[in-house]
């Protein structure tokens, strides 16, 4: 549930509202009552790590490359010429 913060609040502690952000907190900014903003973080970009990466694909059967190429030129316009 958000916390409810106001204008001022926002303004005079940023750096403590920047902290309980990262901490996964959010908060609705109001203005004379009035909800007018939500702040709430960013979700974090998740890595894979390669070896389990590389692992996912060990049994994939090879790519082939024509038949491939054919599949894409079947379903998308790849003209080079420049549009009008």
């Amino acid at each position: 549930m958000p916390r409810e913060l106001t204008q001022r609040e926002l303004r005079n502690n940023s750096g403590e509202i920047m902290r309980a952000l990262d901490r996964g907190d959010s908060f609705v900014v109001t203005r004379r009552g009035v909800p007018v903003a939500e702040l709430r973080p960013l979700a974090r970009r998740r890595s894979v790590d390669t070896r389990a990466l590389l692992d996912a694909f060990a049994h994939q059967p090879a790519l082939d490359r024509g038949r491939f190429r054919a599949d894409l030129d079947a379903v998308v316009d790849q003209d080079p010429t420049p549009r009008a």
